[in-house]
């Protein structure tokens, strides 16, 4: 059973902290707390997070700061971030997130439906692409592993199997995209229209060989 996705929640505050994974708590994701910049960017050195829950006002190194050390390494910038603040911001603030890399920026407090249901997406984004990874290896291993010269029982053994992959990654696909337009979300618009790409390479790949 693959490892379950992990978010990272980064804010100053303990209340916050605790509130954050209260409010996330019935989704099937690990919580991994940053009490700081300088405590994020030392997490994101050794674990793999599928989202980030950046607070930006923060001492020292705040958020704003803290995003574009994330978005400089070639490691990290494609996490998505998620900037959180509170509602008395200062009217760019928005504008700086967004310039920041931020995918979404949330003023406290916020509905924690909203902040769930955001939540939710992207994690289902972030497992199917860790799927759809899966699928692809999967292929060039059997290709290249069972499929040597191209023989046709093998070919005829095999085939199915990841097709049957492939087409359950695609439904998967199609649900993710009838949610998050029903939802009326366009913050995951690019990441779902990056791992639409990466499907239909796959399918057109599977499909040459068939």
């Amino acid at each position: 059973m693959p490892d379950r996705a992990k978010i990272l929640l980064v804010d100053d505050r303990e209340e916050n902290l605790i509130a954050l994974e209260a409010i996330l708590s019935s989704l099937d994701l690990v919580p991994v707390r940053a009490r700081s910049g300088e405590e994020a960017l030392k997490a994101l050195l050794s674990t793999e997070f599928a989202l980030i829950l950046l607070d930006v006002r923060m001492p020292g190194m705040d958020g704003f700061e803290t995003a574009a050390h994330i978005k400089r390494r070639e490691r990290t910038r494609n996490i998505p971030i998620i900037f959180l603040t509170v509602v008395d911001s200062a009217p760019d603030y928005a504008f700086r997130g967004y310039a920041a890399g931020a995918v979404d920026y949330l003023t406290k407090p916020f509905d924690p439906w909203v902040l769930r249901a955001k939540v939710a997406v992207f994690v289902e984004l972030y497992n199917m692409n860790r799927r759809l990874t899966e699928q692809a290896a999967l292929l060039r291993e059997r290709l290249s592993g069972e499929l040597p010269n191209g023989a046709g029982t093998d070919q005829a053994a095999v085939l199915p199997e990841l097709s049957r992959r492939i087409t359950a990654v695609e439904d998967e696909l199609t649900r993710v995209r009838e949610v998050v337009q029903k939802n009326g979300d366009s913050t995951v618009s690019g990441p779902l229209s990056d791992l639409s790409e990466r499907v239909a390479h796959l399918r057109a790949g599977f499909d040459a060989l068939t």
